[in-house]
């Protein structure tokens, strides 16, 4: 599994979009083939997301269809290029 892991900041506004259109960013992340899981945490106007996928095909897709989202639903956000880190999920687990 990759984990890729995309931090912003300054971006009140597009937490309250992906909040209210959350609907259609789990259609869009979801399709991604070999997708796996994802998640947005919010800290005041940072953003923090994680999606997980099977291998670096779905993370880098994930990355651009992201991009492109914020690109066409918010194309005044003024806000800077998220910091991206990705990887190998080397442990994963669930509570029960």
């Amino acid at each position: 599994m990759r984990a890729v892991v995309r931090q912003y900041t300054g971006v009140s506004t597009l937490i309250d979009e992906m909040a209210q259109r959350q609907g259609e960013v789990e259609r869009i992340l979801g399709a991604v083939p070999g997708f796996n899981a994802y998640y947005a945490v919010r800290d005041g106007d940072k953003l923090t997301t994680i999606t997980v996928c099977a291998d670096d095909a779905g993370t880098e897709l994930s990355t651009a269809r992201a991009g492109e989202w914020v690109r066409e639903n918010l194309p005044e956000l003024t806000a800077s290029p998220p910091q991206v880190s990705e990887g190998d999920v080397f442990l994963s687990f669930t509570s029960h």
